[in-house]
């Protein structure tokens, strides 16, 4: 299928607008683009743009014959209809945020992604069906300004929609928050990629992987996919996609989660709350970050990624500046200065080459909660081979000896291991004896 023509648009209140964005969003939807326009001037309540520069837009869309105008602000139900009552026949007219739920919905994989756009879409549409409803009501007229039928109970279903999927969600949240409590009984620490889209972030993924699974040993995580994508593109990863990795002495699991985008609305990344939630529960969250975009754009990344994170966030941050086989040493010197307010100890890393990368898993153990350390005494028995072997499995041994009697295990494992080690090796006592005491 030929992909579709689009001109995009923007109006900013001052200053000279950024068309970028937009057009890697509307690359990501599958458009072409073959036109451009913007305005600086302050919204015009009718159009957004000036009437004008609305006419202006039409006869691009007519000479470049484009199937779709895709404006990158926020359009109200009745700047929509203006617009489009001057394009071209056939042409239709598509916001910043109707369009970045378009590529969700393309790339959502599991039921959660799913539903999760499904209730964004739902949020977007609450306040254009509430727009109808007024409307309709003043003129007293069904279908008012071409803004489509007035159907009284259309707001009440999709607000019936809006719980019915916010409950199922937080039925999915429940059971994410018991594998999470799960896996760290085991040893495990969860760590998560955060940051701006096409940071790195599923690249940096793959480099820092051991395996392509997590062995569940049950069943497979729901969000599993075979590979984390790394393609040049804005939302390749909108599934969160785990992996298990290995720092030295630590096991963690690792999730990339969708990337984060600017000027998104409260409603739009409440959607996506589940998603983050990855990020919010983790032990360590790694804050991705393009190094070769120029830095007051790294800036407002920035700003972008903290915004999201510290509303719910309690973990440490890393800040990553990936990406570092695009730029100098001297440059990256001189942003690590120029951004060292929001990123005091940044690491600087290439996902693609494997830069420093070793670095950063060092700097990851670093960083990560503290283990406790123990030393075990334990008989010869099945039993305390069996426990040395899943303290192999769960904790760091730092060292084993064997007696003909007796044997010593020094280790450091999370808090929860720890206690489970001890109650193992209390089980693991001949009736009467000593041994499986624990000696500071």
């Amino acid at each position: 299928m030929p992909e579709q023509r689009a001109v995009v648009a923007k109006r900013v209140d001052a200053g000279d607008a950024d068309l970028s964005e937009i057009r890697e969003l509307a690359r990501a939807a599958g458009y072409e683009v073959v036109g451009e326009l913007s305005q600086s001037r302050t919204q015009d309540a009718a159009f957004n743009f000036g009437e004008g520069k609305a006419d202006e837009l039409a006869a691009l869309a007519r000479e470049t014959r484009a199937d779709t105008v895709i404006v990158d602000n926020e359009l109200g139900a009745y700047q929509t209809f203006n617009i489009g009552e001057k394009l071209p026949e056939g042409a239709e007219v598509v916001d910043r945020f109707a369009l970045i739920l378009d590529i969700f919905g393309q790339r959502a994989q599991t039921r959660k992604a799913q539903l999760q756009v499904e209730l964004a879409e739902l949020r977007y549409e609450l306040p254009r069906a509430e727009a109808k409803a007024s409307l309709a009501k003043r003129d007293e007229r069904p279908g008012f300004m071409g803004l489509g039928e007035y159907d009284e109970s259309r707001e009440q279903d999709i607000k019936n929609q809006i719980s019915r999927i916010s409950e199922e969600l937080d039925r999915i949240a429940e059971e994410e928050e018991k594998r999470r409590a799960k896996r760290r009984d085991q040893g495990f620490d969860l760590v998560a990629l955060a940051g701006y889209t096409n940071a790195g972030k599923s690249t940096l993924l793959r480099r820092l992987a051991a395996e392509l699974d997590v062995d569940e040993n049950e069943e497979r995580h729901p969000d599993l996919e075979k590979t984390a994508e790394s393609e040049d593109r804005l939302f390749t990863t909108l599934d969160t996609t785990t992996r298990k990795a290995d720092t030295g002495t630590r096991e963690i699991l690792l999730t990339d989660t969708v990337g984060f985008v600017s000027d998104l609305p409260h409603w739009l990344v409440e959607s996506f709350q589940s998603t983050l939630s990855s990020v919010y529960h983790a032990d360590l969250v790694l804050l991705v970050v393009d190094a070769s975009d120029p830095v007051d754009e790294m800036r407002e990344k920035l700003v972008t990624s903290h915004d999201t994170l510290m509303d719910r966030n309690e973990a440490p941050i890393v800040t990553v500046f990936n990406k570092a086989d695009k730029s100098t040493e001297p440059e990256l010197e001189r942003r690590k200065r120029a951004l060292s307010a929001l990123a005091p100890d940044p690491i600087v890393v290439s996902g693609l080459t494997g830069e420093n990368v070793g670095d950063l898993r060092a700097r990851v153990e670093r960083e990560l909660p503290a283990w406790e350390r123990e030393r075990l005494v334990l008989p010869v028995c099945d039993d305390a081979m069996s426990l040395v072997s899943w303290i192999h499995d769960n904790g760091h041994v730092r060292e084993e000896n064997y007696g003909d009697e007796q044997v010593i295990v020094e280790f450091e494992a999370p808090p929860v291991v720890v206690s489970k080690a001890r109650a193992k090796a209390a089980e693991a006592e001949p009736a009467g004896a000593d041994a499986g005491r624990r000696e500071a």
